[in-house]
Parts: structure tokens; sequence; C-alpha cells
């Protein structure tokens, strides 16, 4: 047994110190700090030339949205009346996003009336802030909170810089908006708390119009990884 742990012991560290190579070259080579933009009207001007390319008069008349988020979390997002239905597991939210508090959680089809469902309230809105940003991202440069600029990257880039300076769960996240020619967007940097990574781009493709008139992207690559956004609906 004792060798058993040895050999044991030596593939873990192995495999942490792999993982920590992994990460030092990484972040050499993709850490960069937040550039500092110039707000004022180019900015808004831009940011409304990406409202304009993903139609977001028909996302303000769009009421429903639905989809599923890697790690099987499902959201029915009521988006005028503030409530989204959240699920994974065997767990499902019916999340009252003005009055969280007021919101009710079922477990294997029982109601959780006890403390343990303000736990799965936050859980539930935390899934909510974080897997909905991948979704409507580009409808939010305007939401309260937010700062709009012209920036440029390390390599020159220059996008539109959104730093939301209240709301969610973490702010004082900041993203790098690239756009095609036509105003869509195409990817971003991010500088989020989550990461610790700064600049990291994430890739925004695979654009499906939906049954409200609006396009959504299902699709985003960050490094090796894809996140797949499933099973995406709107409709009025």
């Amino acid at each position: 047994m004792k060798k058993i742990a040895k050999i044991l012991g030596k593939l873990i560290l192995g495999i942490l110190v792999t993982l920590l190579i992994v990460f030092t070259i990484v972040y050499f080579i993709y850490n960069e700090p937040v550039p500092q933009g110039t707000k004022g009207d180019a900015a808004d001007a831009m940011a409304n030339r990406m409202l304009s390319a993903v139609n977001y008069e028909a996302y303000k008349n769009t009421r429903y949205l639905s989809w599923t988020f890697p790690g099987g979390h499902q959201y029915v997002w009521d988006k005028d009346q503030y409530k989204v239905e959240v699920s994974w597991s065997d767990v499902k939210v019916n999340l009252n996003l003005k009055q969280p508090n007021t919101s009710t959680v079922m477990v294997n089809g029982k109601t959780i009336t006890t403390n343990e469902a303000s736990e799965y309230i936050d859980t539930a809105l935390a899934y909510f802030h974080n897997d909905s940003f991948w979704v409507v991202a580009p409808y939010k440069v305007f939401d309260e909170g937010v700062t709009r600029s012209i920036a440029k990257n390390k390599a020159g880039d220059e996008g539109l810089l959104i730093t939301y300076t209240s709301g969610g769960t973490t702010p004082g996240d900041s993203y790098l908006w690239f756009l095609d020619e036509n105003g869509r967007p195409k990817g971003y940097q991010m500088w989020v708390d989550i990461i610790p990574i700064g600049g990291l781009y994430a890739s925004w493709e695979d654009w499906q119009t939906m049954e409200s008139g609006i396009p959504l992207s299902g699709l985003h690559t960050l490094l090796v990884l894809d996140i797949d956004v499933e099973n995406i609906s709107a409709w009025n």
C-alpha cells in the first residue's frame, strides 16, 4: 500500500507541476492589462452600430428566451416579467430577478421552504448572471452602470471597451469587443474577476436568427475550450 501511495503521490505531483507549467506559459503569452480607452461620441456610435447589427429593436420586443448552457444549466427567461426558470441536476428554481428572496425552489420535485432554499436561489442567480451573459451580452452595452470607450489591445487592434461598474455578480469586469465589417461581434477579450489571465479572447460565432428576429451566437471558443450554447430560442 505504501508503494502504491508513493506512486499516486508522484503522479499527482507530476500533474500539478504540469498544470503549473501550462498556466505559466499561457499567462506570459496571453496576459495583458486592461487597455486605456477614450470615452465619448465615437464609442457610443460604435456601440450603437453593434446594437443595430444584432437588431436591438427586436430584442426589446423579445419576451422569452431559452437555452441550455454547458454543465446542464437550463433556462426559460420571461424578460418582461423579470422571471426565469433555472434548472440543473434535480433542482428547479423559479427565480424572481427583481425580488430574489421571493423565488421558489424545488428539489427532486419537492418544494424547499427552509433556509436551504436561499443557497439554491443564490446559486441560480449566479448561474443566470454568468450564463445569460454568453447569450445576450451584445445587447447590454447601454445598461445602467456601463462605460463605453474606444481602445486598442496590445497588438494594436481597435475595439469597443465595455466596463460594468455595477450589477451582476462581478462588477468591474471589462470586455474589448471586436466587430466585423457589418458591426456584428466577432469576439471579445476579457478582463474578469474569475479568470486570473487578463485579455483572453473568446469568439462569438455560429449566429442563428431566432423566431423573434434577433440573432444569437451559439458557440464561443476560448483557447482550446468550446462553449456550446444549445437549444437556443427567443420569441415574443
